[in-house]
C-alpha cells in the first residue's frame, strides 16, 4: 500500500497582509485563529490523514516551522531547507526526490484556511485514489463569488480543459455564472515519481539541477551553488499546465488563501460571533472609533499603521514592492 505523505510548503511573504506579515514572520505564521497559526492548522487537519509529514521552506522560517510544530506536540516530521527560493516547481521535486516513487504526495500550501472536514476529507480521498492510478491531481475549489485574486479552473468532471489566470471582475462574473469553473486552489496529490517522470520531460534543467541541488545537500540543507543553478518556476507553469496526466477534484470545502485583508474580513465575519463588522481593526489592543465611514481596514504594529478601503486590499502588494526599495526595514 503506497504511503501517504504530506508536504508543507512555508515559502511565501504575504506582502498583501503587510504590516502584519513580513518576513521574520509571513503571514502563515501569525498566530490570528484561537492562538493558532495558518502552518499549525495546516498540519493539525491533515494528521489524520496522511503518514509522514515532510516540510519544504527557507532557512529564515526554520525555527517558526520548528516552533509551531512544537507546540502542536508534533515531535516527528522531515524537513528539507532551502537557502534560496527557487520556486515550487523545485521545492516539490526535492521532496519527490526525498521518498520512494510510489510514495504519495499530498502538498499543501501553509498559508490556506480549510473549513468543513467531512468534505475536505472526501476530498482527499478522491484525489489520492486518481493518484494511484498515475494521475498528477490538482483540487478546484467550487466558487462562492466572482473572485478576482484567484486563478481558475475550467473543467469536465475530473478532466482539466484549461488553466485560467487571475482574470477581470467581468471575466470572473462569467467564470462563476458558467458554473465551468473552478478556483485554483494550489494543493496538489500525485506519486513522487510520476511527478518527477513528467517534471524531467517538461523542464529537464529543473529536474537535473534539482537533483544535484538534493544529492549534494548537508543534512537537510541545500547548498547556495548548487540551488542558484535551478531555474525558477512554479509547478503549474514548469508541469501542471503542460502535463497530459492531469485530473481535477472539485472541492466543495471551505477555502481561502487569507492573501488579504478583504478576504482575511470574511473569514473573521463568517467565522466570529457578533454583529457584521462595519470596519476591521487588527494588531492594536487600542480602541479605535470610526465616524462617517464604513469598509475601511486599519492595521497598526509596532512601527507601522495602514488604513485603506477594503475594496483596495488587493493593492497592498504594491506598498509593500515600494517599501523593499524605500524602507526595506519596515517588511522586516
Amino acid at each position: 500500500m503506497e504511503k501517504i505523505v504530506q508536504v508543507i510548503l512555508t515559502g511565501g511573504v504575504g506582502s498583501r497582509l503587510w504590516p502584519l506579515s513580513r518576513k521574520s514572520r509571513p503571514k502563515q505564521y501569525i498566530p490570528l485563529f484561537g492562538n493558532k497559526s495558518l502552518f499549525q492548522l495546516c498540519a493539525i487537519r491533515n494528521k489524520p490523514l496522511v503518514e509522514d509529514i515532510l516540510i519544504v521552506g527557507n532557512q529564515s522560517n526554520r525555527n517558526l516551522s520548528e516552533d509551531n510544530l512544537k507546540d502542536l506536540g508534533f515531535g516527528t516530521y522531515s524537513e528539507i531547507v532551502e537557502v534560496t527560493p527557487r520556486n515550487t516547481a523545485a521545492a516539490i521535486a526535492f521532496a519527490a526526490f526525498s521518498v520512494p516513487e510510489d510514495t504519495i504526495l499530498l502538498v499543501t500550501p501553509s498559508d490556506q484556511v480549510v473549513t468543513g472536514e467531512d468534505a475536505y476529507a472526501n476530498a482527499i480521498q478522491n484525489a489520492v485514489a486518481l493518484a494511484k492510478e498515475g494521475f498528477l491531481v490538482t483540487f478546484g475549489i467550487v466558487p462562492k463569488r466572482a473572485e478576482t485574486g484567484y486563478g481558475y479552473i475550467e473543467f469536465d468532471n475530473n478532466d482539466v480543459v484549461s488553466f485560467r489566470e487571475k482574470p477581470n471582475k467581468e471575466k470572473a462574473e462569467q467564470y462563476c455564472k458558467s458554473g465551468k469553473y473552478l478556483w485554483n486552489s494550489g494543493m496538489f496529490c500525485f506519486k513522487a515519481g510520476v511527478f518527477l517522470e513528467e517534471l524531467k520531460q517538461f523542464e529537464p534543467d529543473i529536474f537535473n539541477f534539482s537533483k544535484n541541488a538534493f544529492d549534494n545537500r548537508d543534512g537537510n540543507t541545500l547548498g547556495l551553488e548548487d540551488s542558484n543553478l535551478i531555474p525558477s518556476k512554479s509547478v503549474d507553469y514548469a508541469v501542471m499546465e503542460r502535463s497530459k496526466k492531469i485530473k481535477v477534484v472539485p472541492s466543495e470545502f471551505g477555502w481561502s488563501d487569507l492573501g488579504s485583508f478583504d478576504s482575511l474580513w470574511e473569514y473573521l465575519d463568517t467565522h466570529e460571533e457578533g454583529p457584521s463588522r462595519q470596519n476591521l481593526v487588527l494588531g492594536t489592543d487600542k480602541h479605535v472609533e470610526f465616524l462617517g465611514v464604513d469598509n475601511i481596514v486599519l492595521v497598526e504594529t509596532h512601527d507601522a499603521i495602514l488604513v485603506l478601503p477594503r475594496s483596495l486590499s488587493q493593492e497592498v502588494k504594491d506598498i509593500y514592492e515600494r517599501l523593499e526599495k524605500e524602507k526595506p526595514e519596515l517588511l522586516q
